[in-house]
């Protein structure tokens, strides 16, 4: 399972396993996935031969919180134990959590509790007390007609019964195969079934796939009201899957490597108007970068500009640096990167990333790459400006942290009325914001790709992907609502201190 478990975390491994007669049994480790072979392994261990296993990697999702520290199970008596992983986020989560609270129940300030405590009370009240074998139809019913949010989850109980749950919304992935030699397999990726046999598929939104631990039937539920086609979060094409994920038959690799081809053209005659010798040196955001510079790489030297393609910085760390509180976030930051080669002396660098979000990131590798000598540092972005924050579990909780609202304020004023156009933004006043961020992480140019570039790019175009990072209409209402007042806040108190 381990080998998985790659991509989606940086703080950890937690693995919760299921064995007739023996229950659940926990095991976790500090290391992220990538660098464990194994899961620390005790004498209980070699008699211990699980029918269900659950795992996770865990990783920070918001400043007040220390760890998402999946997986998140109560503590109860052997026959009401739950295990529980989530993939994103509640946007009502602060709701859930006083409701509970007020009924009486403890929770701790972690991000995962108020889901599995929920699915927990509602065991409690209408199944448990009784005696009841729990219906996870109805439980998850009551549960996704309670949440907002992105969310996707597999619950582990005491008997060995395996939930898997898609909201309704559908913003979050949740994978199925049944293979040839009988085993069921869940993940947050379809990657994760390269080189096995069998068929595969996505679990809808709002629904559960419920496999019965004794019996290791597989069945289908609709849990939603109504019926919501999926709708993935950009972010997951763009940074948050793995490469070899694909929708609709297109991988996400070949997403990012054509978003920048597409770059290509925008970027070309800034670039070509500074050469006077050496090529220029087309460079990524390790790791996730790659893809686009490759794409970029090749759109420049198709129109003629002298380039070459190689790595300038490089990371000694695999944590994101997305995610956490701001302290953490730059401390880390400062911590993984460093330069791959010192021979950038004069030379004219670009460096293609996924997206320029707050631009700690950017304004630090920008200032690594002029103090070893570089001429200029240019950025090419594979997606419009990120406007919007996002409270499923990417880890944007405040729009005032964002390179875009920061260059904003330093707009004309009839430019920042025609800037709240979003992803309609003219031309012209794009480039007056590619020019403040510019100046803000010390780089020659910034070259956002335009919105309507990045929707005809995409596997599902608008209609399958959700774009609220780029457009401000929030795909949950809770959300909205939330982005609405915090929006509002943020104009009227720059406009009162102007």
């Amino acid at each position: 399972m381990l080998p998985k478990l790659a991509l989606r975390g940086q703080a950890g491994v937690g693995v919760a396993a299921f064995m007739h007669n023996k229950g659940i049994r926990y095991k976790s480790a500090s290391q992220p996935s990538r660098e464990l072979s194994a899961v620390g392994i005790d004498e209980r261990d070699l008699k211990f031969n699980p029918h269900v296993a659950i795992a996770h990697v865990r990783g920070r999702t918001r400043r007040d919180a220390k760890s998402d520290d999946q997986p998140a199970r109560n503590r109860r008596t052997n026959t009401h134990q739950l295990a529980m992983f989530l993939d994103g986020a509640l946007a009502n989560a602060p709701e859930v959590r006083a409701e509970l609270v007020a009924q009486g129940h403890t929770l701790g300030r972690t991000d995962v509790e108020p889901l599995p405590k929920l699915v927990e009370h509602i065991c409690e009240r209408d199944y448990w007390r009784q005696g009841l074998r729990v219906d996870y139809e109805k439980v998850f019913r009551e549960i996704d007609e309670r949440i907002d949010g992105a969310i996707s989850a597999l619950l582990l109980d005491a008997e060995g019964n395996l939930i898997a749950f898609r909201n309704r919304y559908g913003l979050r992935p949740l994978e199925f195969m049944r293979t040839d030699d009988g085993f069921l397999l869940f993940a947050s990726e379809n990657c994760a079934f390269a080189g096995l046999r069998g068929e595969s598929d996505q679990i809808l939104p709002g629904y559960i796939k419920y496999v019965d631990g004794k019996r290791g039937h597989c069945l289908d539920r609709r849990v939603s009201a109504s019926q919501e086609t999926a709708k993935l979060c950009v972010y997951e094409a763009l940074y948050l899957g793995n490469p070899d994920t694909s929708i609709e038959g297109q991988s996400h690799r070949e997403t990012r490597y054509n978003i920048g081809f597409s770059l290509g053209d925008l970027i070309a005659q800034r670039i070509c108007a500074e050469q006077d010798g050496d090529p220029v040196i087309v460079s990524s955001m390790p790791h996730t970068g790659g893809p686009y510079a490759d794409g970029l790489f090749s759109s420049l030297l198709a129109r003629g500009v002298n380039v070459e393609r190689r790595e300038v910085i490089e990371t000694r760390l695999s944590e994101r640096t997305l995610i956490g509180p701001t302290s953490e976030r730059k401390h880390r930051i400062a911590r993984k990167y460093r330069l791959a080669s010192t021979d950038v002396g004069r030379r004219t660098i670009l460096i293609a990333d996924e997206a320029l979000i707050r631009g700690d990131t950017s304004l630090t590798i920008t200032n690594m790459l002029l103090a070893a000598g570089a001429e200029a540092v240019h950025w090419g972005i594979g997606s419009p400006p990120i406007v919007a924050p996002n409270y499923y579990g990417v880890d944007i909780e405040a729009i005032d942290e964002l390179a875009f609202w920061q260059a904003w304020k330093r707009l004309p004023a009839q430019q920042q009325k025609r800037s709240l156009l979003f992803k309609d933004i003219e031309p012209h006043v794009l480039q007056s914001l590619d020019r403040r961020i510019a100046a803000a992480i010390n780089a020659a140019t910034v070259t956002y790709l335009p919105f309507s570039r990045l929707s005809s790019l995409l596997p599902r175009g608008s209609q399958g992907i959700d774009l609220s990072p780029f457009t401000f209409e929030m795909p949950t209402l809770a959300g909205q609502s939330r982005a609405n007042r915090d929006l509002h806040n943020l104009v009227a108190d720059y406009q009162n201190a102007a």
